[in-house]
């Protein structure tokens, strides 16, 4: 639905995107992620026709963005929906009216039984049935994005752009802000693009994800990947992956569990089968979607290491000798 192929951008001096390459398929939840300054936000406008670009090319939904004109561009954007981190509501509007704006800017009536009942069915379907006239002050922040996100879905769009969404909210609500939007892919088939800083997001949602680091892509493809074994340095400073503090002494070797030899006593066995002492001194495993997902270091005898190895490479366990 989405193709991007060498896309640049460039403010004044300063090199943004520097010829940034995706795909993102058809109902897809697909998560870019990175530090501040990576040119995340910068890619998503790109996308949705807010910023133009200075080489390459964006295709959506099989049209070149490049040479559009205004009210061509203008078209394929009121098949974007956009959330913000900020929610952008306005205090003097009530929740019914502040969902119907895309609707009155696109001078389509708000007062036609189809129009109110597009509008209670959103309300319904964020959760706020009971907020329909209750002003943005009255509202929590979770309960203020349930509004944009509803708002975002009021022009039936094919994609919906998250810059940021859930970064203001505490970690009980972004759970349930994330539940939402795969209930909306999930139901509505919308291909959803999630732009963040947080891992936690990606983890939950996200079916692929790129990771973006000053303005180029440094890996791309399911979180569970970039969180179990990650290519680049960036990427695991980024996670804050590993420790400082392992043994100096003795081999110290990381296992990796990616969702096929999760619950076997592989630590247990070593122990039991080769009869030698074992420590872990390092561990790190999370829930990704429907498993989990991480890695531990065992630190053994030198004299044991060959040993060791063999075992894990007969059970097809994944691992590494750290140096």
């Amino acid at each position: 639905m989405i193709e991007l192929r060498d896309v640049r951008k460039t403010f004044q001096d300063l090199s943004v995107l520097k010829g940034v390459s995706l795909s993102i398929g058809d109902g897809e939840i697909y998560g870019i992620i990175g530090q501040s300054g990576a040119g995340k936000s910068t890619l998503l406008r790109c996308i949705n026709g807010l910023e133009p670009f200075d080489g390459g090319e964006i295709t959506v939904d099989g049209t070149a963005l490049s040479g559009l004109d205004h009210a061509s561009m203008r078209q394929l954007q009121r098949g974007m929906g956009m959330i913000f981190q900020g929610f952008h509501l306005l205090e003097r509007l009530d929740v019914y009216h502040n969902i119907a704006l895309p609707m009155r800017f696109w001078g389509i009536s708000t007062k036609s039984e189809e129009a109110r009942k597009k509008i209670t069915d959103l309300v319904e379907l964020v959760g706020l049935s009971d907020k329909l006239h209750a002003k943005p002050r009255e509202l929590s922040g979770g309960q203020k994005q349930r509004v944009a996100i509803a708002r975002a879905l009021v022009l039936d769009p094919k994609f919906l752009l998250c810059d940021e969404a859930t970064s203001a909210l505490d970690p009980e609500i972004t759970k349930g802000i994330l539940s939402l939007l795969q209930e909306i892919n999930r139901e509505m088939g919308i291909t959803v693009i999630v732009v963040t800083h947080q891992m936690e997001v990606v983890k939950q949602i996200c079916e692929r994800v790129a990771f973006l680091s000053d303005g180029t892509v440094l890996q791309e493809g399911r979180p569970e990947e970039l969180f179990v074994k990650p290519e680049r340095p960036e990427i695991r400073a980024f996670l804050r992956e590993g420790s400082e503090r392992l043994p100096e002494t003795g081999v110290n070797i990381q296992l990796f569990f990616n969702g096929d030899n999760n619950y076997e006593p592989v630590v247990a066995q070593i122990a039991r089968t080769l009869g030698i002492d074992v420590c872990i001194c390092w561990a790190k495993l999370e829930d990704f979607r429907t498993t989990v997902y991480g890695s531990l270091v065992l630190n053994v005898e030198e004299k044991d290491r060959e040993r060791v190895c063999q075992f894990l490479e007969e059970r097809k366990v994944l691992w590494e000798v750290l140096s």
